[in-house]
């Protein structure tokens, strides 16, 4: 994916390269779930003597009476990781979405002007502000409407909205609006399929399979440890699909 729209003159933007924004993507995703592998493994092997050994260390609390003993703390520990989970990969996510159309337009500014005058640019620099302002499910539409570009995994990545949604402002509990005409909250999950060896999902997506993950009215929100980690796969999947289907865009433009 080293698509890239025509090199600039003096005055315009800088070249922006698919390959390296796929790259950055990467390299922030693989942090993201190595920092929830440690914070996962950290969970797991603490101990009541160490967590009051360490509440007691300053030999002194803000208010003692509002002291969690250890299993509140673990319990609160975990809803914390499962917020945290899904916020850092819809950011990701948006991150993803934002980058790709920027790419996008200045392709299809190249192409409809035969480079990049001042004129395309600043029509690209407007498409780029308003979809930048636009709710995920509209980014989605945009896309489809002016770049003919689809999102397999679109309705995972807006369940992740809802889902820190009712987390943030219903207690976790999912209500009937957030519901697809099925009557279902879903996850399509991306996980290693049966038998596979341990595999990088950018250059081995057929070693993954789909793992769907199902919340209906009045369900709570909660995940499994190993579902946090699919959700990160998840979000890698869909930048690797969104990232190969802007490559066969610029190619295209290029070709007509």
């Amino acid at each position: 994916m080293s698509n890239q729209p025509n090199q600039p003159s003096p005055g315009q933007p800088r070249e922006i390269n698919l390959k390296t924004m796929a790259e950055q993507f990467a390299v922030g995703l693989q942090r993201h779930f190595d920092m929830l592998a440690f914070n996962l493994a950290s969970r797991d092997n603490v101990t009541e003597d160490a967590y009051t050994a360490r509440v007691r260390a300053p030999g002194i609390m803000p208010a003692t009476g509002l002291h969690q003993n250890f299993e509140q703390m673990q319990a609160y520990a975990g809803d914390l990781i499962i917020r945290q989970v899904l916020s850092d990969a819809l950011n990701l996510a948006v991150h993803c979405l934002n980058n790709a159309h920027l790419f996008l337009a200045l392709v299809k500014a190249n192409k409809d002007h035969g480079g990049l005058p001042p004129e395309a640019q600043k029509g690209a620099q407007q498409a780029q502000q308003d979809f930048v302002k636009l709710p995920i499910d509209q980014k989605f539409n945009r896309l489809e409407e002016t770049y003919g570009i689809m999102c397999g995994l679109e309705d995972t990545i807006v369940s992740l909205g809802f889902a820190l949604q009712a987390l943030a402002q219903q207690g976790g509990t999912v209500q009937k609006n957030q519901l697809d005409d099925q009557g279902e909250l879903t996850f399509e999950l991306q996980a290693a399929a049966a038998g596979t060896a341990e595999a990088d999902l950018w250059r081995q997506p057929d070693a993954l399979e789909t793992a769907p993950r199902v919340f209906r009215e009045g369900d709570k929100i909660t995940f499994s440890d190993t579902e946090l980690q699919h959700i990160l796969l998840t979000i890698g999947v869909f930048g690797r699909q969104l990232f190969s289907s802007v490559s066969t865009f610029a190619r295209e433009s290029r070709e007509t």
